[in-house]
């Protein structure tokens, strides 16, 4: 999502700046991991949309009791750019996820999701945006990283290819979201605009899962505990506590700092999907990780300054 920060005034205590930045680290890390149980028995857009729906009507009821029903007013306007954006995000980016991690395992979706930073350079690029020689340059590299796990057998046959393409379609689609949000009449507050979003999009997520057929593949009784538990994680967990802690951090940290968690979630995701759910780690992985880790954390880490910046959240993250 989009969120518009300054820089932030005064420094945190570095023990809490820590703190948060684990949470985010390890959370979002694991959310891939996550989705990898809710898919085994659930219907993924469905559960992809109840994920959404719940998690922003408890962020929505909390900002009522805070602020009031004045406090969280949206025009039409912003309900609408909210739909397209939440739309963008969480349907084409978050829902597309979903749906590839019936068939690849969870920490190749995380790496191929992390050259998020590539395309939203690319859209900078095609639209005018003035973009470093450098780092053009890095996002070729990034994206012969990604061309590597989308070949043939990178993944020692534990994900097919139309999965592997369906998670690249998702990262386009969440670098268009974030590109585009800029662009939009967003509500200023973060945390309204992220509810809204949240709401719109989990709604298109329900409705797209019940044009697609999946409301005739929902059997309660075959739900495991794993996928409800993780469905709950998803929830509480990743898109409320983590997002706490993020927003918490760009107003406390350098956002040089914040961003690493672009290419620290992929190497958590990886370790946990092998040590968790015995994902293989080929050397096609290995390779295609150190390229994009590499691109990613030398766009972010030059394209993060001292001014005012507007950041996105990453995909499947909230």
């Amino acid at each position: 999502m989009n969120v518009k920060i300054a820089r932030p005034e005064r420094m945190a205590p570095t023990w809490l700046v820590w703190s948060a930045l684990w949470v985010v680290y390890l959370v979002w890390g694991s959310t891939y991991l996550a989705i990898r149980y809710v898919v085994e028995t659930m219907p993924p857009l469905l559960a992809g949309g109840v994920r959404f729906i719940a998690a922003g009507a408890v962020m929505q009821l909390v900002l009522m009791v805070r602020r009031g029903f004045k406090g969280v007013a949206v025009s039409p306007k912003e309900i609408l750019a909210c739909a397209l954006v939440g739309g963008a995000l969480l349907f084409g980016g978050n829902g597309l996820v979903m749906v590839a991690e019936q068939s690849i395992p969870s920490g190749l979706a995380a790496l191929v999701v992390a050259a998020v930073p590539l395309w939203v350079v690319v859209l900078r690029a095609i639209f005018k945006d003035r973009v470093p020689r450098a780092t053009l340059i890095s996002v070729i590299v990034g994206f012969v990283g990604v061309g590597v796990l989308v070949l043939p057998g990178s993944s020692g046959g534990a994900a097919t290819t139309t999965g592997v393409l369906t998670v690249v379609l998702a990262s386009a689609f969440w670098a268009s979201g974030s590109f585009f949000s800029k662009r939009l009449p967003l509500p200023e507050d973060p945390f309204t605009s992220t509810t809204i979003q949240m709401l719109c999009g989990g709604l298109i997520m329900l409705v797209a899962g019940l044009a697609a057929g999946e409301g005739g593949r929902v059997d309660f009784e075959s739900f495991s505990t794993s996928s409800i538990v993780g469905l709950i994680y998803l929830v509480f967990v990743g898109s409320l506590l983590a997002f706490t802690a993020y927003t918490w951090l760009l107003q406390h940290a350098p956002i040089s700092k914040v961003a690493t968690y672009a290419y620290v979630n992929p190497v958590v995701a990886i370790f946990l999907g092998w040590a968790l759910l015995d994902e293989p780690v080929t050397l096609a992985i290995a390779v295609g990780a150190t390229i994009i880790v590499g691109s990613v954390a030398y766009i972010v880490r030059h394209e993060s300054k001292p001014e005012p910046v507007e950041t996105e959240l990453p995909p499947e993250r909230l």
